[in-house]
């Protein structure tokens, strides 16, 4: 299934000589991951609390495209210099959910927008990434299978917000994007169920 996620190598690629400077510079990833979240704890908050004034949502693609280069990094720095650890993965698990929560409802607060497609589109970014993280409890790997992963929502959550910071986009639009994206995050939810079943797993080794 196509999804965005699929340029994140060459992405990577452009990033690797921050990655290594902010590595000799004692930066780890576990830091860069709690930034992530937190920045987009605070830039949720900002936008909702002064929802009224649409221009604001221009923060949200602007920071997405940060978000994405803080996530390529944290990844980077975790898997080429060694900073691997177990609190590292719940650190990036709970970051990103709480992230995307911080920056889909701040869309519920825009006047004449429908709050159910935008708490639906929430609670399935959520549920579909819970789906992904099972993967290795059945013995697969953390799937990140799309049409609607984590950097496909970005990137239509970004545009979305830009045609509203605009006033090109008015609720009507809203609403109907929001309905789309949960549509695709429920197939999303199923798919990588389906492709951690289908993935066979390592065989155990022989006593």
């Amino acid at each position: 299934m196509i999804s965005i996620y699929q340029l994140k190598p060459r992405f990577q690629n452009l990033l690797r000589p921050l990655v290594q400077r902010l590595y000799d510079n004692g930066t780890t990833a576990n830091q860069i991951t709690v930034l992530a979240g937190v920045v987009s704890l605070l830039v949720g908050l900002l936008i909702a609390s002064f929802a009224q004034h649409l221009w604001l949502f221009a923060l949200i693609p602007l920071w997405m495209i940060l978000r994405m280069a803080l996530n390529a990094i944290d990844g980077m720095l975790a898997r080429e210099f060694g900073q691997q650890s177990r609190l590292g993965a719940y650190l990036n698990e709970l970051c990103d959910v709480i992230a995307d929560s911080a920056l889909i409802l701040p869309f519920a607060l825009i006047p004449g927008v429908s709050l159910a497609p935008v708490l639906l589109v929430a609670l399935l970014a959520v549920f579909s990434e819970y789906a992904g993280v099972l993967g290795p409890m059945v013995g697969a790997s953390r799937r990140y299978d799309g049409p609607m992963g984590k950097s496909d929502r970005a990137f239509v959550l970004g545009v979305l917000a830009t045609g509203v910071a605009l006033g090109w986009l008015g609720a009507a639009w809203v609403d109907a994007v929001m309905w789309l994206v949960a549509a695709l995050l429920a197939y999303t939810l199923v798919n990588r169920v389906r492709q951690g079943l289908k993935e066979q797993p390592e065989p155990s080794p022989s006593a």
